[in-house]
């Protein structure tokens, strides 16, 4: 049976922390978008409550694994599984700021370019997690 890591269950607890918080807000966003919100500043205080979930999910979550079990330092192997990680969800994000610049370009609406920069980057991160984890459960390839 696998034993997971502390770097491990962080990984599942920021996974689970984006998902969960920034998957709500785009519920939120979305449903905003489509009632024809397109002011940027009224989706900051949904944006706001997203950061806050997220570091409440986080703090409780890294609470319980370190009570759990006795955090241990990162290893190479964690920083390996990191980078690698990073650099393959890294396109993700880039793709999304292009083609953010672009919609710029084209005077495309502010709250659309701004909600496709923070799509982008939560993809990038749901991948960076999601990746992390595979090489965590299978190994690096």
């Amino acid at each position: 049976m696998h034993d997971a890591s502390f770097e491990e269950k962080s990984t599942w607890i920021q996974l689970a922390s984006i998902a969960l918080a920034l998957g709500g807000y785009f519920v939120i966003a979305g449903q905003m978008l489509r009632a024809g919100v397109d002011v940027l500043v009224a989706y900051v205080p949904v944006f706001v409550l997203a950061v806050v979930a997220i570091v409440a999910i986080n703090v409780v979550g890294h609470v319980a694994i370190a009570i759990a079990s006795r955090p241990g330092g990162r290893d190479e192997r964690d920083r390996v599984i990191a980078w690698r990680a990073e650099h393959r969800s890294s396109w993700l994000l880039a793709t999304g700021v292009l083609t953010a610049i672009t919609l710029l370009v084209l005077a495309v609406p502010t709250v659309w370019v701004a909600h496709l920069l923070l799509l982008s980057l939560y993809l990038a991160e749901l991948l960076g997690f999601a990746t992390r984890l595979y090489f965590y459960r299978r190994g690096m390839t």
